[in-house]
């Protein structure tokens, strides 16, 4: 497989380049957004759908799906074919997607809307991507760091403005302000993101998409609706059955194509294998208190909850979203410092700290809030460390791709922890919740050091082929 050289240092000056910056952080808060925006309204979409709950589930799920098939493939097509590209192409679609959203009534074109807006999650890992094409190393790590916080900050500033709007305005109106901030988004990155020239060549790997279709849809279909469906169930096991058997053809197929989809090669890499495992329970840690707080916040006082209505509960995850955003440039500095690392394995010892107060202090909504300022800090410091040490170790070629896989692994991570943590609530009553509550954090805890022991055995200070490399390039 031929490949275009590395790129040439940012010719760029800092304002053109801060303004790429902004413009892909834009791009990528819209399509994050998109993971809690209908969560307000989950239990009222059988009336304002008209459907069944059992189909109107697939509202959610089908933006899971979406994402967690078409990030890879974006990455690796942005790798193909220009990063700026696809870049174009994913807003675009969540433009298109949430407008049809936006004037639906019924559940096909919710769903079709939906899927749309799952796809669009790609402009993450290629927003990361055209970064090391375009900034200088000299404040690199600090922008990964920010656009790698967006794919938290969507989720956590997403559920209260998503429950404001729909308390006081009609539930459409989520998708059309999805749609009016994505055409923005679009625009910017049309007039100020420049086009790269890095690109790898080759033909698309159409068995490997499908392959890789299939899989993930019946392993992730299975996790995310294992709940509803009974984990015993026929059509449970059947999907973890037929995604497993897919994903195992997929993988030896993929080691010995030509121009594969996902080089498993490179993926099997020490630092890049562990960095994605790590970001797995990482992943899960994060979803644990996204989980777990709102339920705790509304629960009767009667039962040990604070009996708080949905706006107020979900304000309780703003603080995890902003200091993202506070952490981003603290974590680029830290990560030119220490390396990735030591960073994510920082960032993930924090995490296991607030879990711990979790589990012996009582928790109120401002130590709930104080929680999750902490669970938004290591977040912060864990997701700018993830990216940069995967760009320190594969071909400029594949950096798409690479960060691709990485945005995929942290979504398995999350799925997990809904599919999980919601069959522990399912199962609690009157008289056990809130020891249920305790074994969720006590999972978060798990979740967290397994991150930082995963972290910490990445090799150290390696590059490409074994040479130093620096940490962020």
């Amino acid at each position: 497989m031929s490949q275009s050289p590395g790129p040439m240092p940012a010719r760029h000056s800092s304002t053109r380049q801060r303004l790429v910056v902004a413009t892909l952080a834009c791009a990528c808060l819209c399509a994050a957004f998109t993971q809690t925006l209908l969560i307000p309204i989950q239990s009222s979409l059988p009336e304002l759908l008209d459907a069944p709950a059992s189909q109107t589930a697939w509202v959610i799920t089908v933006t899971l799906l979406s994402f967690s098939i078409m990030v890879p493939i974006s990455g690796r097509l942005g790798d193909m074919y220009g990063k700026r590209r696809i870049a174009i192409w994913l807003m675009g679609l969540l433009v298109a997607g949430s407008t049809l959203a936006a004037v639906s009534d019924n559940l096909p074109g919710v769903l079709v809307g939906r899927a749309l807006q799952g796809v669009s999650m790609g402009i993450i890992p290629i927003g990361m991507s055209l970064l090391r094409d375009v900034i200088d190393k000299a404040w690199l790590g600090t922008a990964i760091a920010l656009l790698s916080a967006t794919l938290g900050v969507g989720g956590a500033i997403g559920l209260p403005l998503s429950a404001v709007v729909t308390e006081y305005y009609d539930w459409h109106t989520l998708f059309t302000l999805t749609a009016g901030l994505a055409a923005v988004a679009l625009v910017l990155i049309v007039a100020i993101v420049p086009p790269t020239g890095v690109r790898s060549y080759g033909r698309i790997d159409v068995p490997g998409m499908i392959g890789l279709t299939v899989g993930l849809v019946g392993v992730l279909l299975s996790i995310s609706r294992g709940n509803d469906w009974g984990w015993s169930s026929a059509p449970t096991v059947a999907g973890f059955v037929i995604g497993g058997t897919s994903l195992a053809i997929w993988g030896w197929y993929e080691l010995r194509a030509d121009n594969p989809l996902v080089d498993l090669r490179v993926s099997a890499r020490p630092a890049i294998l562990l960095t994605n495992l790590a970001s797995v329970a990482m992943g899960f840690a994060l979803f644990t208190s996204n989980i777990a707080f709102p339920q705790l916040l509304q629960l009767p006082e009667a039962i040990g909850g604070l009996g708080l209505d949905l706006i107020p509960a979900s304000l309780s995850l703003m603080p995890a979203g902003l200091a993202m955003l506070a952490a981003a440039p603290v974590a680029g500095r830290l990560e030119r410092t220490i390396g990735p690392r030591l960073l994510l394995v920082t960032g993930a010892l924090i995490m296991a700290a607030a879990y711990l107060f979790c589990l012996v202090a009582d928790l109120d909504f401002w130590r709930i809030a104080l929680v999750n300022t902490v669970i938004g800090v290591a977040i912060g410091l864990g997701y700018a460390a993830m990216p940069a040490q995967i760009m320190a170790v594969v071909p400029v070629s594949e950096t798409a791709a690479a960060n691709g896989l990485n945005a995929f692994m942290r979504s398995f991570g999350t799925t997990t922890a809904s599919a999980v943590i919601g069959a522990i609530l399912a199962a609690a009553t009157p008289a056990t919740v809130i020891g249920n509550f305790s074994t969720i954090y006590l999972l978060g805890l798990i979740a967290a050091l397994v991150c930082a022991a995963l972290a910490f055995l990445v090799p150290h200070g390696k590059g490409r082929d074994g040479v130093p490399a620096p940490a962020a390039a």
